[in-house]
């Protein structure tokens, strides 16, 4: 009973963790929810990029996001407005709704959701303790933007999804992350957590969607839930903003795990005695 209670408490702590790693994309998204039952002065897509940018500057004045980190942010802002132009004009989705802030059909409030994204890995990493063993940057980068770049090539070129879904799987595969919850130390393999983040994505997806923040084609009359497949797309592109927060966290010296993160046999030699109790390793 004291084991199931530890791992009760545990699952709470996570969730709580990841709740917290998640505030500005809830932010966004009670945005989305509010603007769909309140009347607005200006069009809504307008009103969102107002309320993306207040959101950031709260964040930003309560500590809740670091000046660093906000920077960090903007760039997945700018990587997902580059990828809306791109997939909007090719008629993979639509935002049908009027706005002044449109460009080529893409509201500029659309990057605050993959801003949301951003903000995501940079609080994850900061209250989980992330780390990275056995990552392999340059491997890792050159896939995931072979993976960026797939997604928009494969309208007229051979789609490599599969390929580049193996390929990822091969580069990560003896990557682990390692992070903390509670008194606890534990591990989970890279391409494994490209997955779990992957789902709660395209869970994320069907939620914005609903509350019209985009449409596919097949939601142009009525909302339905989005493809599986998009699980799978997500769970790929989770790989590009992974690389991006793994870059800017390995120049502030926080990608490698501590000594204690390793297993003994593999372990530096001075740090065979004395490191962490076994707990702390598990996977």
């Amino acid at each position: 009973m004291r084991s199931v209670r530890f791992a009760v408490v545990q699952l709470l702590r996570f969730a709580w963790l990841e709740a917290r790693c998640c505030a500005f994309a809830v932010a966004m998204f009670a945005g989305l929810a509010l603007s769909t039952v309140v009347s607005l002065p200006v069009p809504r897509y307008d009103a969102l990029l107002l309320y993306g940018l207040l959101v950031t500057l709260v964040f930003w004045l309560v500590g809740l996001e670091t000046t660093r980190e906000i920077a960090v942010v903007a760039v997945f802002h700018l990587i997902g407005l580059a990828f809306e132009l791109v997939k909007v004009r090719l008629g993979s989705w639509a935002y049908p709704e009027p706005a002044l802030t449109k460009i080529g059909g893409v509201p500029l409030y659309s990057g605050f959701l993959y801003a949301a994204v951003g903000s995501y890995g940079c609080q994850a990493w900061r209250l989980l303790r992330l780390r990275v063993s056995f990552y392999r940057p340059v491997a890792t980068a050159l896939v995931a933007a072979a993976i960026y770049v797939n997604f928009v090539t494969h309208h007229w070129l051979p789609d490599l999804r599969w390929p580049l879904a193996a390929t990822l799987v091969a580069v990560t595969w003896r990557a682990w992350v390692h992070f903390t919850v509670g008194p606890r130390r534990y591990r989970l393999p890279l391409s494994l957590s490209f997955m779990l983040v992957g789902f709660f994505l395209w869970v994320a997806e069907n939620v914005a969607t609903f509350f019209g923040a985009w449409r596919y084609p097949d939601q142009a009359v009525v909302w339905r839930l989005v493809h599986p497949s998009k699980f799978g797309a997500w769970a790929l592109l989770v790989s590009v903003a992974f690389v991006v927060v793994a870059t800017w966290q390995a120049r502030r010296g926080r990608l490698r795990p501590d000594p204690a993160d390793l297993p003994s046999r593999i372990r530096p030699a001075g740090d065979q005695e004395g490191g962490a109790p076994p707990e702390r390793l598990a996977a």
